[in-house]
């Protein structure tokens, strides 16, 4: 069993984010955001640790912030948080499907 640091990590980024943008901005919505992708992200990181073959739970939460900063950072072209966000979540979604083969 390897344990998917590299998930953890990516959930740990995403609580943190929705945490800094609450204690930045004093949104409320991005702190609920970041809490609930980091938690599915580190389900997900955690039952690909148990099984690599297992990434529907990581892959969602990838794929759904990838599509939704991406329109984010399309419609206000700021790369902060964004952008960031975006190009992380899109790299969570190449390497987890490039893993599974």
């Amino acid at each position: 069993m390897d344990i998917d640091w590299i998930g953890f990590g990516y959930a740990v980024l995403l609580a943190f984010g929705g945490f800094l943008g609450f204690s930045q901005k004093g949104s409320i919505v991005s702190l609920a955001a970041g809490l609930t992708f980091g938690l599915l992200a580190a389900y997900g990181a955690f039952r690909v640790s148990y099984d690599p073959r297992d990434i529907k739970i990581s892959l969602i939460a990838a794929v759904s912030l990838s599509v939704i900063m991406g329109l984010r950072y399309n419609r206000s072209k700021k790369v902060m948080p964004a952008g960031i966000v975006a190009g992380i979540s899109i790299f969570m979604v190449l390497r987890l499907l490039l893993n599974l083969t």
